[in-house]
């Protein structure tokens, strides 16, 4: 399965800063009409979870050391399939030359 992966950073303020970024993980939509890939907003909004392929989101606490996996929708990855876009997810922020790579 292809996963599209959409982050989005978020600081919170609790008397100390904070970063956690999160990934926003759908089934990959690269063969479906412009306006379903394109209206990111939509696929970070709070309804998120009724989407069909929508697999859930993965929250790295502490980059590269804690991390957890949220199945909220209606599908979920497996340990294993979690676990490989992890893997991904890191490789591509420790080499910021794969952001620009077209496929």
């Amino acid at each position: 399965m292809t996963v599209m992966v959409i982050p989005d950073t978020q600081a919170h303020v609790d008397g100390h800063p904070a970063l956690t970024y999160s990934y926003t993980l759908y089934r990959s939509m690269l063969r479906r009409p412009a306006e379903e890939t394109t209206a990111v907003d939509k696929l970070l909004a709070p309804d998120k979870i009724k989407h069909k392929d929508y697999l859930g989101t993965i929250f790295f606490d502490q980059p590269y050391k804690a991390f957890s996996y949220t199945a909220d929708g209606l599908n979920k990855l497996e340990l294993e399939d979690v676990q490989l876009v992890i893997d991904q997810i890191i490789d591509y922020r420790m080499n910021s030359e794969l952001w620009t790579k077209e496929f």
